[in-house]
């Protein structure tokens, strides 16, 4: 399922890199966005989720680091971000631009990953339910006879409802730029933080992760900061564009 979320991030990457002017969809330029990120990003969002657990690191570090299971969200965003700046700089283009046109491949991208951690069991699901669509998953990497909460597939709802938002954003971002009430540079990205934020925020209180600090898991912690980035980043292009008008 990550290749299969690499692949639908790829086309939806190449189409607005195109329509934005960055790259011809006839280059290999979306590919390489696309697969160096989310390479660099899996072994970050690994990286991320074994130093969560320093303890069980020690005592087994092979066992953790090689595991079939364990891919933290954070972690794979702050490793694919690096990865993605990185090669913006290298092609030089302009890294708010391409942060837009990067933001609703990442959004249905991650939907799409969420799969694959429903049909393995590996823990990502929520707390029991009575609702009428809860699973279990008793042969899954974490197994669970108790019917819970399929919270993988509300991110994937989440996630593609996003992606149509931010693609509407850039839409209207490209159709008019910098005039009256249209998205300027970078807002599409902004956007994409504050959005991803507060869909991974709430639908943490029905996961069945630990709480850390404030009572909050560690997903809720990076799901704020997420949050903030987007409004600062927000406040800053609008007040750059507002200078430049």
């Amino acid at each position: 399922m990550i290749a299969g979320a690499m692949v639908v991030a790829y086309y939806v990457l190449r189409a607005d890199m195109a329509r934005r002017g960055l790259a011809a969809k006839d280059t290999t330029t979306a590919e390489m966005f696309v697969a160096v990120p989310a390479l660099i990003g899996i072994a970050g969002a690994k990286l991320y989720h074994v130093l969560e657990t320093p303890r069980e690191l020690l005592a087994d570090p092979l066992g953790q680091i090689f595991s079939r299971y364990g891919l933290a969200w954070f972690g794979g965003l702050i490793a694919g971000f690096a990865a993605f700046v990185w090669l913006a700089r290298r092609h030089k283009f302009p890294l708010l631009e391409v942060f837009d046109a990067g933001s609703a491949a990442a959004a249905i991208g991650y939907g799409v990953g969420r799969i694959g951690c429903l049909l393995s069991g590996d823990g990502d699901y929520g707390t029991p339910t009575s609702l009428p669509w809860g699973m279990s998953f008793p042969h899954g990497l974490v197994p669970t006879t108790d019917r819970v909460h399929p919270t993988p597939i509300y991110e994937l709802i989440a996630a593609s409802a996003i992606a149509w938002i931010l693609w509407r954003r850039g839409t209207r971002q490209l159709s008019a730029p910098l005039s009256g009430d249209s998205p300027h540079p970078g807002s599409v990205f902004a956007a994409y933080l504050v959005l991803t934020g507060i869909a991974r925020f709430l639908v943490e209180f029905i996961r069945i992760n630990p709480r850390s600090f404030f009572g909050l898991t560690n997903a809720q912690a990076a799901s704020v900061v997420s949050v903030i980035a987007g409004v600062a980043l927000l406040w800053r292009v609008a007040g750059h564009s507002r200078a430049r008008v």
